[in-house]
């Protein structure tokens, strides 16, 4: 009869996967990768999270998704009186869902501990049970026997650090020794470190620049537009849409946050996908002094370009996909305008700056 009803289920979502609404995600790949677009810090009933973890997935397909993790805590199940503990429950349930709606589903989980060392999620894991130790040091080693890529959660978070300046202490220097911690979270909820340290720390360290919803509640109830137009994600620049190409692309280091209306990440990646979004086209008028062209904006992020050169607009504001007319000197016909991009962070108090040539065919 239990096998009967969950194959009723899994038919049902499989149904809805195949009709639901899906949200398509306009953030460009660039050249030799895919941009993947993933949530890699989630919640369910099986720690302190309000929702199934079916829903977490219907949720993570309807926002136009590529890949999701569902990372409950190992240490911390409030609800553990109503649900049996089974710290591999979330992902057996989501699975075969996650299958269904074409969704990369990493197993995950959060070790939870205070700070230091903080809390941190452990993906591409195979038994979060085998997570479930006191000592620190055997949860990290036990999870990275299995593969696991080690990410340090929500470093300026004031409930563990009251000044909310992230901080490398010696244990997260002693995982870094070990080659057992390979990213930090940049942004989280609703929160940003951007004028912290968590890009150099990133930068120095090569570890990869996250950024996710560590969603506990119904994610439509939490990003409401138009304050929130979507969730935060991490970009993942894949060699291709499997689970292997964003395992590698991650250990990598080639990630980048989207958050609100902006972007963090280092401009190797992020100026690709700037050039990848944003095209100008040839003039449609020259009336001998100056050129009238249309710089497209091909995604859904924004861009606000400042600090232009003489003889073009000093600022300039490209919306999300749309098109934007301009007048410059004719000296850009032949030489490209050089902007910074306020939006895009690739450091701690530094932006993009960038270049747009002007089409001549």
């Amino acid at each position: 009869m239990k096998t009967k009803i969950l194959l009723i289920t899994f038919l049902i979502l499989s149904n809805l996967a195949l009709t639901a609404q899906r949200r398509v995600l306009n953030m460009p790949d660039i050249p030799g990768y895919v941009t993947l677009k993933c949530d890699f810090h989630m919640h369910t009933v099986f720690s302190d999270g309000l929702v199934w973890p079916t829903v977490r997935v219907g949720e993570a397909w309807r926002d136009g998704l590529d890949a999701l993790a569902i990372t409950d805590h190992i240490e911390y199940q409030p609800w553990k009186e109503y649900i049996p503990t089974d710290h591999n429950a979330a992902w057996k349930i989501a699975k075969p869902v996650a299958d269904a709606y074409n969704l990369i589903l990493v197993h995950g989980a959060e070790i939870t501990r205070s700070m230091p060392p903080g809390h941190l999620n452990a993906l591409f894991i195979e038994d979060a049970d085998s997570l479930d130790k006191p000592d620190f040091m055997q949860v990290i080693e036990a999870a990275i026997k299995q593969g696991a890529f080690i990410q340090y959660n929500h470093p300026g978070w004031k409930a563990q650090q009251p000044d909310g300046l992230p901080r490398l202490y010696p244990v997260h220097l002693e995982l870094i020794a070990k080659g057992w911690l390979h990213g930090i979270e940049y942004f989280n909820e609703f929160e940003t470190y951007r004028n912290a340290t968590v890009m150099e720390m990133c930068r120095e360290h090569k570890l990869a620049v996250m950024g996710n919803s560590d969603i506990h509640d119904v994610i439509s109830e939490t990003y409401v537009a138009p304050a929130n137009t979507h969730r935060p994600v991490t970009l993942v620049f894949a060699k291709e849409r499997t689970m292997e190409s964003l395992k590698e692309a991650m250990f990598a280091g080639r990630t980048a946050v989207w958050y609100g209306d902006s972007l963090a990440g280092f401009e190797q990646f992020t100026g690709p996908l700037f050039r990848s979004a944003v095209k100008a086209g040839k003039p449609y008028r020259d009336d001998g002094k100056n050129i009238f062209f249309e710089i497209r904006n091909n995604s859904d992020l924004p861009m606000m370009l400042t600090d232009g050169p003489e003889g073009a607009p000093s600022e300039l504001t490209l919306p999300a996909n749309s098109i934007t007319r301009v007048r410059a000197d004719r000296r850009y016909l032949k030489q490209p305008l050089a902007y910074n991009v306020s939006n895009i962070v690739t450091g701690s108090g530094t932006v993009l700056r960038t270049e747009i040539a002007v089409a001549l065919e």
